[in-house]
């Protein structure tokens, strides 16, 4: 099983996932010797700590402020993490929607918490797309 389907399906729960687009990258990014090859780019999945190192080095950006400021938009999220639906790629018709990068972790399944956490390990996953929008999605672990 790869570290990706495992992140995926709940058991790499400490680890965080980041997508880096073909688009995004550069010549110089690492990641692409690392990741998982995904339709579009990479996915890294790495250790919580690390990640959080890489997503910030190679994006510029606090990856719990991207988050943050993600939460305030849904949108979809491929399951696998390669990129999705902007929400504002309606309103925004005569603009590129494109991920470009999208950083994920995982949270333990908390039935005191209830909702979706009851039910199971819960994926929190936030996209950057080209238009500027930043949006979030979360689903439970195995489940798409």
């Amino acid at each position: 099983m790869s570290k990706l389907t495992a992140y995926l399906t709940g058991d790499r729960l400490d680890d965080v996932a980041i997508f880096i687009s073909e688009a995004f990258m550069n010549d110089n990014m690492m990641i692409a010797n690392y990741g998982e090859d995904v339709e579009g780019g990479v996915v890294l999945v790495v250790d919580g700590e690390e990640g959080r190192s890489a997503f910030s080095q190679g994006t510029g950006i606090d990856p719990m402020e991207f988050a943050g400021a993600a939460m305030g938009q849904e949108g979809e999220i491929n399951p696998d993490l390669s990129g999705g639906v902007c929400p504002l790629a309606d309103e925004k018709p005569d603009e590129e929607h494109t991920i470009e990068f999208a950083f994920s972790f995982a949270e333990a399944q908390n039935t005191e918490v209830g909702g979706m956490y009851a039910d199971g390990d819960v994926i929190h996953a936030y996209a950057h797309c080209s238009c500027g929008a930043n949006f979030s999605h979360k689903w439970i672990a195995g489940s798409r």
